[in-house]
């Protein structure tokens, strides 16, 4: 605890900047640019008529007061399920909502300003996410029973039903056959019959086209709450909705959700991350989706994992962010050993803010706790992956300053000086050759050789005390 106040005192642990736009949101979904043009038109009648002289290009001026004269109407549109309705309302928020890291604007409208649109907005996500299953894997063909024996619709010969109902042979009386099909296809139907509405080939069941438009609304909505996570005035009524929470880390846990759905997800969890606790998935906070501290967990782990730079780089600077707050680490530290393992292996990649990731990933949490500073320091290539980070070195200097910073905790455990000590020549080279973190190796040196240890055997003619 005392490392984590001191790392505080030095700056290291303030509130991380706002990520960047995620790789594929620039291009917007098909919904949202389907009705592009008579939004930006009804925005643009209402505008103002002179542009600032700062922006250069064509322009699309939004007044401040548009969301205050039409805020029930948005919410009311987004809850009426209808097409035309949501494209408006997903259109003029896209407008509302959008801006960009450095943006000039100081119109955009934050979410506090509109009540009920957070709500409005999840519950469009949660509905694509109840239909996102594919067919094959959403349950097994059924029995068609509806219209079975009818000689007009022909239902029982279509699919051959009666081969499949056991009916006794009545040679003298054919009504009775009848009789006796009609009567068990309507017992067998009147259970069935409330829940065929619903079901594949139900009344209400959506064809492709409107599968993939119900889809569209969905990826639309998670982009208009990701730009929402920009802004402060909405942070924290998004990090202490636990129905927010919970339809962000649903969308990341499941394997069916579109990519641009995980990534807006993912990219709202980190803006969202310094205010996040894991307790409230087990407070008395109102629940919509069944969603524990280790399912949270569960599914970080899997977009770590994942083979998709955008994913496994936010999953690496979430993962980091989380583990400052003392409360978030009885849920993290049970998962230590693969956390150092996958962020040791993502030094490797070429990619450099994955790079960036990972080490800002570890610095945390050896900063924070002996166990990861122990098990980091046990993992095989880590130690040496840190030291190529430097010695390169990395095209960022903040990332080369804490790689050296992650190797001086290292050293601290005694436990860790017998892998850092088959090091010492390398310490020394960085140490004679790059004046920028020449104290920190010193330190290093220090700790290595003025403290002696039974695990350490080495030559200690230089550097020995």
């Amino acid at each position: 605890m005392q490392k984590r106040e001191s790392a505080k005192a030095s700056g290291s642990t303030g509130t991380p900047a706002k990520r960047g736009r995620p790789f594929g949101s620039t291009s917007g979904s098909a919904a949202a640019s389907a009705a592009a043009a008579a939004a930006a038109a009804a925005a643009a009648a209402a505008a103002d008529s002179v542009a600032p002289a700062s922006l250069l290009g064509p322009t699309l001026q939004v007044p401040i007061s548009f969301a205050d004269q039409n805020n029930k109407r948005i919410v009311l549109a987004l809850q009426s399920g209808l097409k035309s309705e949501l494209t408006w309302a997903l259109n003029t928020l896209s407008l509302l909502s959008f801006k960009e890291k450095d943006d000039l604007r100081r119109d955009a409208i934050p979410l506090a300003k509109i009540q009920g649109l957070l709500d409005a907005l999840l519950q469009i996500i949660d509905d694509w996410r109840d239909i996102a299953i594919p067919r094959d894997y959403k349950r097994s063909s059924r029995l068609r029973l509806l219209g079975e024996g009818s000689t007009v619709t022909g239902f029982g010969n279509e699919y051959d039903v009666t081969n499949s109902v056991d009916v006794p042979s009545h040679q003298g009386n054919p009504g009775n056959v009848l009789s006796n099909m009609e009567t068990s296809v309507r017992k067998a139907s009147k259970n069935r019959v409330s829940d065929w509405w619903f079901e594949e080939d139900g009344l209400f069941n959506l064809d492709d086209e409107g599968r993939s438009e119900k889809q569209q609304c969905a990826v639309a909505a998670s982009n208009i709450i990701r730009n929402f996570s920009f802004m402060p005035e909405n942070e924290t009524i998004m990090a202490q909705n636990r129905h927010c929470l919970e339809t962000l880390f649903q969308s990341i846990e499941d394997q069916y959700m579109h990519e641009e759905l995980i990534t807006n997800a993912l990219e709202t969890l980190v803006n969202l991350s310094p205010l996040l606790d894991l307790r409230i998935f087990s407070s008395s906070k109102p629940s919509y989706i069944k969603i524990t501290e280790k399912d949270a967990v569960r599914a970080i782990l899997r977009m770590l994992e994942s083979s998709v730079k955008a994913w496994h780089c936010a999953a690496a600077e979430l993962l980091g962010r989380l583990i400052i707050n003392p409360d978030n680490e009885p849920f993290l530290l049970p998962s230590a050993a693969q956390i150092c393992k996958r962020l040791v292996d993502l030094l490797s990649v070429s990619a450099v803010d994955g790079q960036a990731a990972a080490v800002g990933a570890l610095y945390n949490l050896v900063e924070v706790n002996i166990d990861c500073r122990l098990k980091l320091g046990s993992e095989r290539w880590a130690i040496d992956r840190l030291l190529k980070l430097v010695k390169s070195p990395h095209p960022v200097p903040e990332v080369c300053r804490k790689a050296a910073l992650v190797l001086e905790s290292l050293v601290s455990e005694p436990q860790n000086r017998a892998h850092l000590a088959y090091h010492e020549t390398t310490f020394a080279e960085i140490l004679m050759s790059d004046g920028k973190y020449s104290d920190t190796f010193a330190r290093i040196l220090y700790e290595l050789n003025s403290r002696p240890s039974s695990k350490v055997v080495t030559a200690r003619g230089v550097w020995g005390m």
